[in-house]
């Protein structure tokens, strides 16, 4: 066994420690995220397996599609530098879910390989900010102090244990190249860090701070000496420097559908639904009228079970066209059945959309269950 596992492999600096790794004798390397490989020849490399998945769903199922793994790199993390007042609630949620819950969980499954007397191999990014105050990046920078502490307290626990494995902690600030910003990755820019993390991943070193002789070092001599003015100083860079975002950072999607007799078909479309974006808006139609088929279930009941779902965030009356939803929802995905692609009706979407930046994405409907076998059935007595 020679596996390696990377969370957020697909772009920035999880791409770059993948397309070193693929230098080693790994037999499989696992990428995870919600983002593809953006490079043609780790795509490419039969010695490389991508599994689709949005962390935000707290769903860690995709573990068991894997092979056991002696290597284990993990770069998920997202934030915007904002006024605390201006964060959604969603943003602070799934910032903290991402960041930091599910980053403890895959820890937590992976633990008692990393306390074993057998090789493993693990490092996580964390961020600088963590280990200083961060104004206008306040729920970023807790999320990443507490990871830190976690990866610190882990390790005192893995040399009580007296096992040899131990966790990195890789704690840069601004790092050029990355996707972090909205910006694309830059490989040959990355190149020399992810050198330097798996090396030191490899040495079993505990904490890495990258330019920390040429720059962190004084940084966090003058956080530690006045805390406070740091945090001003902080506070007026950001400022300065225009880095303020008031766009929460969202992929929003949007569905309907009747959700009569709710059934795993409906399950399926709203799960791979959420695996597309951040925040999940379910439309409900009042009757089964435009169908032509009544309902079995009251429209009160049938919105309570949607809103009942881990994967829905928000659920509203249906309008009559998913298009008229656009307006009030902005949303950046829309889902339907396959079976509607190529109609006048969805031709009309896709040039209505055409100058928005929204995607249809067209799903395929789960096979041998529907709602209309189940109304047969109920309406014969059969079920």
């Amino acid at each position: 066994m020679n596996n390696a596992l990377v969370l957020g492999g697909g772009r920035g600096i999880g791409l770059a420690v993948v397309k070193q790794l693929l230098k080693r004798d790994f037999d499989t390397i696992y990428i995870v995220g919600l983002h593809s490989p953006e490079d043609l020849e780790v795509s490419s490399s039969n010695r490389v397996k991508f599994i689709k998945a949005n962390f935000v769903n707290e769903d860690l199922s995709f573990l068991r599609e894997i092979d056991p793994v002696n290597f284990l790199f993990i770069s998920v993390g997202f934030g915007r530098v904002a006024k605390f007042s201006d964060l959604k609630e969603i943003e602070i949620s799934n910032s903290i879910k991402v960041n930091q819950l599910i980053i403890t969980k895959v820890l937590h499954y992976y633990f008692s390989q990393i306390n074993s007397q057998k090789d493993f191999f693990s490092g996580v990014m964390v961020s600088i900010s963590g280990l200083l105050s961060s104004p206008l990046f306040s729920v970023y920078g807790s999320t990443k102090a507490a990871l830190a502490k976690l990866i610190e307290s882990l390790n005192i626990e893995l040399l009580k244990e007296k096992t040899k494995n131990r966790i990195l902690d890789i704690s840069p600030g601004h790092i050029e190249g990355t996707s972090f910003y909205g910006k694309d990755t830059n490989l040959k820019t990355l190149d020399e860090l992810a050198i330097n993390i798996i090396e030191k991943i490899y040495c079993r070193e505990t904490l890495y701070i990258p330019k920390f002789d040429e720059v962190y070092n004084q940084v966090l001599k003058n956080y530690n000496e006045n805390p406070t003015q740091f945090g001003i100083d902080s506070y007026n860079y950001k400022k300065k420097s225009e880095r303020i975002s008031t766009e929460p950072q969202l992929k929003v999607g949007y569905l309907s559908g009747t959700f009569d007799l709710f059934h795993i078909g409906h399950l399926n479309l709203l799960k791979r639904a959420k695996e597309y974006c951040d925040y999940l808006v379910v439309g409900v139609h009042e009757s089964g009228k435009w169908k032509g088929k009544d309902t079995f279930v009251s429209f009160e009941n049938r919105v309570e079970i949607v809103k009942s779902i881990k994967y829905v965030d928000k659920v509203i009356p249906s309008f009559t066209e998913d298009s008229d939803a656009y307006e009030s929802v902005k949303y950046d995905y829309l889902f339907v059945g396959s079976d509607y692609k190529g109609t006048e009706r969805f031709n009309k979407y896709e040039q209505f959309f055409k100058d928005k930046g929204v995607q249809i994405i067209y799903f395929p409907y789960t096979k041998d269950v529907s709602s209309t076998e189940l109304r047969d059935q109920i309406n014969k007595g059969e079920y």
